[in-house]
């Protein structure tokens, strides 16, 4: 089977249920953005606050907890020419994703669904960011919201 994830935990418990979900949306992803026949895959890593917190500070220079970074490997005409023309070393990092669990558990509470679906949730907009997206503009957003929207749909992780 292709490796889609190389799944990390970095001070929390491992967790396979975690790398079910992980492996079932980032294959999801791929699929709809025609990844999966390449040699790419990403590298998410399971956290706590504290740890990403400091990852955030060396990074992006921002001292603040966070839920999820994301570090693309590729610029998005690049991840474009890697689709169309299978352009791609063997086992290429698409980029890395880094979630606090602390957060993920957190935020289901507050918006009111399961600790899965904010999993997921995490993992689809770390991928869109890996794929060149963003939503700080509301033109960038109204690209991005929908491609996560559907990747989660097609999986029936639905808002509960």
């Amino acid at each position: 089977m292709k490796k889609i994830a190389q799944i990390e935990y970095l001070d929390v418990e491992k967790n396979y249920d975690y790398e079910e979900t992980i492996n079932r949306v980032l294959k999801e992803c791929f699929l709809e953005e025609n990844l999966l026949n390449t040699n790419i895959y990403i590298s998410v890593t399971l956290t706590n606050p504290e740890n990403i917190r400091s990852i955030n500070k060396e990074y992006r220079n921002i001292d603040k907890e966070t839920d999820v970074l994301s570090f693309p490997m590729f610029e998005k005409d690049e991840i474009q020419a890697i689709i169309k023309n299978k352009e791609y070393k063997v086992n290429d990092v698409l980029g890395d994703i880094v979630i606090s669990l602390e957060k993920v558990k957190e935020q289901a509470m507050e918006y009111g669904h399961s600790f899965e679906r904010e999993l997921a949730y995490m993992l689809v907009h770390g991928f869109y960011h890996l794929m060149g997206y963003d939503h700080i503009e509301e033109k960038d957003k109204v690209l991005m919201r929908p491609k996560e929207e559907k990747i989660l749909q097609n999986l029936n992780i639905t808002r509960e």
